[in-house]
C-alpha cells in the first residue's frame, strides 16, 4: 500500500464503492522511538495513495482512521475534536501523529475542493483479538496481556511495568470501534458535515470516554489472566503522556454508545488469545518491559 502505482491499479481494477482506511504502521512507545522515520514514511505513503486514488476512482465514501495520538500532549482534558493543531504533540509518538494529522486533514481539503465524502474518525487505544502481542512493538493493554499470562505460566512472582503506573488511558474494544466506524458511515452526509462543522473540526472522536490508570489496568489484566503475583513499576522508563481520554459526547449525540466494559473486553480478548496464541508462534520471552 506504499507504492502509488500498485495501489492505483488495485483502485482501477476493483472501482470498490467504499473504503475503511485503518491500515497504518502501528506500535508503543519503544516502536515508535527506534524507528521514527518508519514512522512517518509509511504512514504518509499509505494514507496519499488510497486517499487519493480513492478520489481518482469516484469511491462513494471513505473512512479514515487516525489516533488520539494527534492532540496535543498537554490538552485540556477530555479532548474535544477542536483541540487538534493547539499544541506540541506527544515528542515519543510525534511522527506517527503527524502522518495521522496530514491524512484528515488531506481528507478535510479534498471533500472542500473535489466535493468527495471523506470522514473522519479518532479512536482512543484499541485492543481486541488479532492485536499485535509483540513485546518490542505493541502497545499497553496487550503486551501487558502476554506478560501476565506468561508470568502465570512461569510461576514468576513479580511482573514489572514501564514507568510510574500513573497515566490515564482510555481503551476501547475492537467490536466497539468497527461498530462505530458503521454508525459513522452510515449518517446521512449532511448531518455528519454539519456536526463536524459546528464543533470546529473535520473528525469525530470515537472512545467509551472512561479513562483507567495503567496500574489500574495492570490490575484488571492480572485478574483477568488469574496471575496473583506482585506488580512493580520501573520508574526510569518514559511515561508518555499523562492523561489522554477523549470527549466522545459528538459521537453520543449521534445515538452510539460502546457495548463493552473494560473488564469484559479484557477477559474476551484473554479467552481468545488463550484459544490463538499458539497460532501466533509466540515463544515464551524471559523478562521485558511492557510499554505503553
Amino acid at each position: 500500500m506504499r507504492e502509488q502505482a500498485d495501489v492505483r491499479a488495485f483502485f482501477k481494477d476493483k472501482r470498490p464503492d467504499v473504503v475503511i482506511l485503518a491500515a497504518a504502521r502501528v506500535g508503543g512507545i519503544q516502536a515508535n522511538a527506534t524507528n521514527p522515520a518508519q514512522f512517518i514514511y509509511d504512514n504518509l505513503a499509505v494514507q496519499t495513495t488510497v486517499i487519493h486514488s480513492a478520489y481518482e476512482v469516484g469511491v462513494s465514501q471513505l473512512l479514515f482512521l487516525g489516533s488520539s495520538c494527534v492532540y496535543p500532549k498537554l490538552a485540556e482534558q477530555p479532548i474535544r475534536e477542536n483541540a487538534l493543531l493547539t499544541g506540541p504533540l506527544e515528542g515519543t509518538n510525534e511522527p506517527y501523529a503527524i502522518a495521522k494529522i496530514a491524512g484528515l486533514k488531506m481528507c478535510e481539503y479534498y471533500n472542500a475542493e473535489y466535493g468527495t465524502d471523506f470522514r473522519c474518525v479518532m479512536p482512543s487505544n484499541l485492543y481486541g483479538p488479532y492485536d499485535n502481542f509483540d513485546l518490542e512493538t505493541s502497545h499497553v493493554l496487550p503486551a501487558l496481556l502476554r506478560k501476565f499470562h506468561e508470568a502465570k505460566l512461569r510461576g514468576s512472582p513479580e511482573v514489572q511495568i514501564w514507568g510510574s503506573g500513573t497515566p490515564q488511558r482510555e481503551f476501547t474494544h475492537v467490536d466497539d470501534m468497527a461498530d462505530a466506524s458503521l454508525h459513522v458511515m452510515n449518517l446521512a452526509s449532511s448531518v455528519y458535515r454539519d456536526v463536524t462543522t459546528q464543533n470546529g473540526a473535520c473528525h469525530v472522536n470515537v472512545g467509551t470516554g472512561e479513562e483507567v490508570s495503567i496500574m489500574e489496568l495492570a490490575k484488571l489484566i492480572a485478574s483477568a489472566v488469574g496471575y496473583e503475583g506482585n506488580l512493580s513499576f520501573d520508574r526510569s522508563r518514559p511515561d508518555g503522556t499523562p492523561r489522554k481520554v477523549m470527549d466522545v459526547s459528538i459521537l453520543k449525540s449521534l445515538g452510539w454508545r460502546p457495548e463493552f466494559s473494560l473488564e469484559d473486553g479484557i477477559k474476551d480478548t484473554y479467552c481468545w488469545f488463550e484459544k490463538f496464541s499458539h497460532q501466533m508462534n509466540l515463544e515464551l520471552m524471559p523478562d521485558f518491559s511492557v510499554r505503553q
